[in-house]
C-alpha cells in the first residue's frame, strides 16, 4: 500500500481507467490532497492563464497583459503562458517544502498534470528559467529543471541569470522595473525555433517576459511557457 507524498496517509484508491490514463504517477498523491489543488478552469487570459472574471480587457487578455502588450518595450515577446493551478495557501506550502526546504520528491506529484498539458503544445526546444549561482548553491537544485528531468524531456541550457538578489523579496513594481536579468548563450540553436520555457510560479510575469525577450532577440521564432501555478 502506497502513501501520499504530501500527507503521508495510506492510499486505498481503486485502480480505474482514469488513473490508468493519468499514469501511475497519479497515485503519488491521495484524493483528499489532490482536491486541495485548485485547478485553473473557466475563462482565462489567453496570454497568462489568469481567470478573467472581473479582470478582462479586450481580446481575451487580462488587464495586466493588456498593459504589458501595450508597452512598446514588452509587446510581442511572450506568446502565452499556461499555468495549471492557483497559488493557494495549500500549494504555497507544498512549493515551499519543495523549493526552499529541499523536499525534491514532491516534484513527482505534478508530473501527471504536466504530461497531460504537454500533449497539446508544440515546440522545438525546451529550456528552464535558470537560478543564479548563489541561489543554486543555496537550494542545491533548480526546481524548474527538476520538473523537466522527471518529465523525461531534454532541455537546452541557453539562458544564464545575471542578477543575484532574490526576486521573491521584491515588490510588484520593483520586479516590473528590473533591467534585463538574462544573458543568452548558444544563439545558433535558437534561430527560427519555437521555445518552451518551464518555471514553477508565474507572479507578475516579469521573469518569463524577460526570458522571452532575450530569447527572441537572439533569434527564436516564438516563446511560450508552462508554470505550475500563478
Amino acid at each position: 500500500m502506497s502513501k501520499c507524498l504530501v500527507c503521508d496517509e495510506a492510499m486505498k484508491d481503486a485502480l480505474t481507467w482514469r488513473t490508468l490514463l493519468m499514469w501511475v504517477d497519479a497515485k503519488l498523491i491521495c484524493k483528499s490532497c489532490d482536491e486541495k489543488l485548485e485547478r485553473i478552469t473557466g475563462d482565462r487570459c489567453s496570454m497568462c492563464s489568469r481567470g478573467l472574471a472581473g479582470n478582462s480587457s479586450s481580446d481575451d487578455l487580462c488587464f495586466d497583459c493588456s498593459r504589458w502588450e501595450g508597452s512598446g518595450e514588452w509587446s510581442g515577446y511572450l506568446s502565452n503562458n499556461i499555468s495549471l493551478f492557483h497559488y493557494n495557501e495549500y500549494l504555497k506550502e507544498i512549493i515551499a517544502k519543495y523549493k526552499y526546504r529541499g523536499d525534491y520528491a514532491l516534484a513527482s506529484i505534478f508530473i501527471p498534470y504536466l504530461k497531460e498539458m504537454l500533449r497539446d503544445i508544440e515546440y522545438d526546444l525546451v529550456t528552464c528559467i535558470p537560478l543564479s549561482d548563489e541561489r543554486l548553491k543555496e537550494r542545491g537544485f533548480n526546481q524548474a529543471q527538476a520538473l523537466v528531468d522527471l518529465l523525461g524531456l531534454r532541455t537546452v541550457e541557453v539562458l544564464t541569470r545575471i542578477d543575484m538578489e532574490k526576486q521573491s523579496k521584491k515588490s510588484r513594481h520593483e520586479r516590473i522595473a528590473l533591467p534585463q536579468v538574462f544573458h543568452v548563450t548558444k544563439n545558433d540553436l535558437l534561430h527560427n525555433q519555437s521555445i518552451l520555457v518551464i518555471d514553477d510560479i508565474y507572479t507578475t510575469g516579469t521573469t518569463l517576459r524577460q526570458a522571452a525577450k532575450a530569447l527572441k532577440k537572439a533569434g527564436a521564432k516564438e516563446v511560450s511557457s508552462i508554470t505550475l501555478c500563478r
